[in-house]
């Protein structure tokens, strides 16, 4: 038997009996030999300095982590073990370990070892000090074309060898597109991966991620269509990525980009795309075909694999044998704050180990781009704008009827507080669902009138919806009461 995790204690043990890793099936001949090449330490996190929070997930937080008896620095990945097992996320938190543990290439961030205590599991994984691409687009506004190219061509190279692999990223952006001291691209973040049925990689029983292959995850503003319109994740899913990163690239911001989740995903599936001026001719057509409706269309895709893409003449000029040894762009460093510290590698202020796994900050603007800052003002962390969809929902829907925006809230009411999922389609309608019993529980009446239907903002995470009869109130978990109000208000003046 193969254990992703063991320890003491109560909680602990409940875990572990949760997410340990069979290894007693007839038909796995070929994981009886599998050994981890990233070993689980008996570590714990006083072993280290932690320093800046790189970024925040839903279960998880990215910190620079130095281990005190050897200097070496970490991206240590923090993940809450309650919240795992309470979302149902174990498949995913195994999927990833096993995944990152078994890539091996220039471009793909690399796991070194992992380690628990009684409330987290931890994941040593390679330090990238340049930072995200992200960053370096938001600190010089826009790259120039020699820099997205060469970029892209490193991100293009990595992709190859992660579809060569058999598996799809699902979350390729600039915040998960991460650059080294020297500026060379690794992709990170493979917490949405998922592996195709031919995939070279050993997924062992009970590790593989349990959703449907068309299931929603990824990023409002980078999801393709055809995942809105569920159908099986392809290879062709990156590639849209791609096109939507290279983009933003170049302009500073997603293509698709609006005011809410609803109306990107209007606009992707209108398939909304303008072009700045500026824009070279192979840069306009490179993204125009990475924008194919058609997933199989993509460069990429094909039947040809990566070499239409490849020698598209947007890459004219990159040597990718040598790819890797050329002089990446020179990066934009992050502006000093004044500081009183006399080296970089102090625990961030912002920083509290025992509250490892909390997730309280504050809502991006669904492009998964906008950055919130910490009470105590030096750490800026993300949360990516993550929402599920998948076919269960759709029996609630009209023939040509479709979702604009859907979260798991909480109903508050005097004496108790139920989940609900609340969905706001393009009829337009208005619901609320029994998330486990899936029966719809209200039908909010829909009006344009704001005197008949109106949205209060409380608090980030808290909304009223007010009708003349009755005024219900909701909190959202990520945070996002404003995007619902902004959300309901624009499909009310459309």
């Amino acid at each position: 038997m193969l254990a992703l995790v063991g320890g003491e204690g109560e909680m602990e043990q409940e875990f572990d009996a949760k997410l340990k890793i069979q290894n007693n099936s007839a038909n796995t001949q070929r994981s009886k030999s599998f050994s981890f090449r990233a070993p689980q330490e008996n570590f714990t996190i006083q072993d280290f300095e932690l320093g800046k929070i790189y970024g925040v997930g839903s279960y998880s937080k990215v910190v620079r982590a130095k281990k005190k008896d050897t200097a070496n620095v970490y991206a240590l990945k923090i993940m809450d073990k309650k919240f795992i097992t309470k979302e149902n996320k174990t498949a995913y938190v195994k999927l990833e370990r096993i995944v990152l543990d078994q890539l091996d290439h220039p471009g793909v961030v690399r796991l070194y070892f992992t380690f628990q205590d009684t409330f987290s599991l931890y994941m040593a994984l390679e330090s990238c000090e340049g930072g995200e691409l992200f960053d370096q687009i938001t600190r010089k506004g826009r790259l120039s074309e020699d820099e997205a190219h060469f970029y892209a061509a490193e991100v293009v190279d990595a992709l190859e060898y992660i579809h060569s692999m058999g598996l799809i990223h699902r979350d390729i952006k600039p915040e998960n597109l991460l650059l080294t001291s020297d500026g060379h691209i690794k992709i990170a973040d493979f917490g949405s991966v998922k592996p195709m049925q031919d995939s070279r990689i050993t997924v062992l029983p009970n590790a593989a991620s349990d959703d449907k292959a068309c299931t929603f995850v990824g990023t409002a503003a980078y999801v393709p269509p055809e995942v809105l319109n569920s159908s099986p994740a392809t290879f062709g899913n990156d590639l849209w990525a791609l096109g939507c990163t290279l983009y933003q690239m170049l302009s500073g911001t997603s293509p698709f980009k609006d005011a809410s989740e609803w109306l990107i995903f209007q606009r992707i599936i209108a398939r909304d795309i303008r072009f700045p001026n500026y824009f070279s001719n192979e840069a306009r057509d490179i993204i125009d075909q990475l924008l194919d409706t058609d997933p199989s269309r993509r460069p990429g895709a094909g039947p040809d694999g990566y070499a239409s893409l490849k020698t598209h003449p947007f890459f004219s000029g990159i040597d990718w044998e040598n790819l890797r040894s050329q002089t990446p762009p020179r990066l934009a460093m992050e502006p000093k704050a004044p500081s009183t510290h006399s080296s970089g590698d102090e625990q961030d202020p912002s920083w509290n180990p025992s509250h490892i796994g909390d997730c309280s900050v504050r809502p991006n603007d669904g492009n998964g781009g906008a950055a919130s800052t910490s009470e105590a003002g030096s750490s800026i962390t993300r949360l990516a704008s993550i929402d599920s969809f998948d076919s269960k929902w759709k029996q609630f829907l009209d023939p040509g009827e479709s979702v604009l925006m859907i979260s798991m809230v909480k109903k508050l009411q005097k004496l108790t507080n139920k989940k609900v999922q609340l969905i706001l389609t393009n009829k337009p309608k208005l619901i609320y669902v029994d998330p486990s019993k899936l029966v719809i529980k209200g039908n909010i009446i829909w009006s344009d009138n704001p005197n008949d239907l109106s949205i209060q903002v409380t608090s980030p995470s808290q909304f009223k919806i007010c009708t003349p009869k009755k005024v219900m109130s909701f909190e959202d978990a990520k945070n996002r009461a404003q995007q619902w109000k902004k959300a309901i208000e624009a499909l009310q003046n459309r």
